[in-house]
């Protein structure tokens, strides 16, 4: 897992709360992270946890990052 990662991109439909292939911004979160979850800001600004297996975390250029994060 990539610590400094800023998005990850959803891989899996399992969960209703989530969207495959939608990029979430991913907020730091040591504990849950040693747990192999990962806490992620929804559309509505909340943020949650999720299984990290849910995910590819996401190293951008930084225009696309500065974009994303923008539209956050």
């Amino acid at each position: 897992m990539n610590p400094h990662a800023k998005f990850a991109v959803c891989i899996t439909d399992a969960e209703p709360d989530l969207e495959r292939l939608k990029f979430y911004r991913v907020l730091p979160d040591a504990s849950a992270a040693a747990d192999d979850y990962l806490r992620v800001m929804d559309e509505s600004g909340e943020d949650y946890l999720y299984p990290a297996s849910y995910f590819v975390l996401m190293e951008l250029h930084q225009a696309a990052e500065s974009a994303l994060l923008s539209a956050f």
